[in-house]
């Protein structure tokens, strides 16, 4: 794909490359970070039931709480690893900068905690 900036790259917009891409890193993050594949599994098997269900409201709020904890997981990968690429040794400020990106993921992690037990809650009500 062309840099508009550089220009530099293969000219021409393919949004089907785009979407390749990003099911590619999707499925890396899946399937090489543990945390973020319990957490898809938990969440897939949550809206497959309100999905069942046509509980519409429950579902997009596990949706919406499952995709803000994949973009904050996902991102924090990212900082890490261009961290640990850019310095190998110990450095503070590459300390800071990462536990900066896992209090935001820690956050991410506590709002999808809360929607999943309330959801798992409203759940357990509804079937019983």
């Amino acid at each position: 794909m062309r840099n508009k900036f550089l220009n530099t790259g293969q000219s021409g917009y393919h949004p089907l490359k785009k979407l390749k891409v990003c099911f590619s890193g999707l499925r890396y993050a899946v399937l090489y970070d543990f945390s973020v594949a319990y957490k898809v599994i938990l969440s897939v098997l949550v809206m497959t039931i309100y999905f069942y269900f046509r509980q519409w409201v429950d579902f997009i709020s596990a949706f919406a709480a499952t995709g803000l904890m994949l973009i904050c997981e996902m991102f924090n990968t990212c900082v890490e690893a261009i961290c640990d690429f850019m310095e190998t040794r110990q450095n503070e400020k590459i300390r800071v900068i990462k536990d900066i990106a896992a209090a935001a993921t820690g956050i991410s992690i506590l709002i999808w905690a809360v929607v999943m037990i309330t959801e798992l809650n409203n759940l357990w009500s509804f079937v019983l």
